[in-house]
């Protein structure tokens, strides 16, 4: 039986100053987990880069915001934390309250799926610079204290001494094997960008998502999830008890969108420090 990452050699690469890597990146093992809300749709359609792109629609009316924190631990490029802001979408066709099901459950699996990444954070200069420069993606650098216990998982996460915001899922749910992959869009010098990324997974779903919530601080990229009117409860948590990826370059499918900049703060040295279920704090 082929595994997952034979036939993943390298194929490209991206130049960043005097440093090359090589693509696609391989994710070889991460602590991840997400919490998906519901939030007002004409506010989160304002932020699609192109009219062409539509939020998927809940029975309700409203659009999902999905907040996804990712603690790699071994990767091509070195470990690093990320966290994601991404609003469900799907090119070039309009969901209806009665029609969005269908996207929200088959993902990748519909055509046109994918998720346009509004704020997407992470810990390391490369990650920023090489996510940036290779596919637009909106990074910035920021600090991550991920918290990983046998109860939970949580990402505190702050630029400095602000507090951007407080990401906590509470364990449980019914075992899923995925291997559906994930589609991103973003956007780079106004093209929008396509990229499909294997992954193979098994997840924990649950609707039952009391003790996982959200805290927003008073940080730039926090006052644009405010603004999105997020739910005061995630209405599903999912999480990884182990995951692979593999990040290839995207493919350019528009020209001509509007900028999908997303926040940019500073360069410099981040924390990324993860507490383990002994309380001991392992910085990386």
């Amino acid at each position: 039986m082929k595994a997952f990452f034979d036939h993943s050699e390298p194929r490209d690469t991206l130049t960043l100053g005097d440093e090359t890597i090589e693509l696609p990146i391989l994710y070889f093992r991460d602590d991840a987990f997400a919490l998906y809300f519901s939030a007002d749709y004409e506010k989160v359609k304002n932020n699609m880069p192109t009219d062409q792109l539509y939020p998927v629609m809940l029975p309700n009316g409203r659009a999902i915001i999905a907040l996804a924190a990712f603690n790699y631990i071994d990767t091509t490029i070195g470990p690093y934390g990320e966290l994601a802001v991404a609003a469900p979408a799907v090119y070039g066709k309009q969901t209806t309250a009665s029609s969005g099901i269908f996207p929200a459950l088959m993902e990748s699996n519909y055509s046109g799926f994918g998720v346009v990444v509004l704020h997407l954070p992470v810990t390391h200069e490369k990650a920023r610079d090489g996510g940036r420069v290779g596919w637009g993606y909106t990074k910035f650098i920021a600090d991550m204290h991920f918290t990983l216990r046998p109860e939970y998982m949580q990402c505190r996460m702050l630029e400095k001494d602000t507090h951007i915001l407080d990401l906590r899922l509470r364990r449980k749910g019914i075992y899923v094997r995925d291997r559906k992959p994930l589609t991103t869009y973003s956007v780079k010098d106004r093209q929008l960008i396509k990229t499909v990324v294997p992954q193979t997974a098994t997840k924990r779903i649950s609707l039952l998502t009391g003790g996982s919530y959200v805290r927003l601080g008073s940080h730039p990229m926090a006052e644009s999830i405010k603004a999105l009117d997020l739910a005061p409860k995630p209405f599903m948590s999912v999480y990884y008890p182990e995951r692979g990826a593999i990040l290839p370059a995207g493919q350019v499918i528009a020209n001509n969108v509007e900028p999908l900049e997303g926040y940019y703060g500073e360069t410099r040295e981040a924390e990324h420090i993860i507490t383990y279920a002994g309380d001991t704090a392992v910085p990386n």
